[in-house]
């Protein structure tokens, strides 16, 4: 799993079918400090499992893991946000 922040959403009106009704979240990974990763930043697109909102930090779950998250069909799913973060204790 992997720490990121909400960056904001994205609209797709023309998808898989099986993101069809999933709601998709523009995240950026993020250290336990916050700050990014190797001192850059990289965007991805993850399907929201949880009712994430912008801003907040988040789990992310990758590959078979995340397609596990969701019933079927989920085929087009390899990024998913699992978990909202209350607290990191160091």
């Amino acid at each position: 799993m992997q720490l990121a922040r909400v960056i904001g959403s994205v609209v797709s009106t023309q998808k898989a079918p099986s993101l069809l009704g999933k709601k998709l979240m523009v995240v950026e990974p993020v250290n336990v400090d916050g700050s990014a990763p190797n001192g850059f930043t990289q965007q991805e697109v993850a399907v929201d499992s949880v009712g994430a909102g912008e801003g907040e930090i988040v789990l992310l779950a990758r590959g078979a893991s995340a397609r596990w998250v969701f019933a079927e069909p989920n085929q087009a799913i390899d990024l998913a946000i699992v978990g909202i973060v209350d607290t990191i204790v160091p």
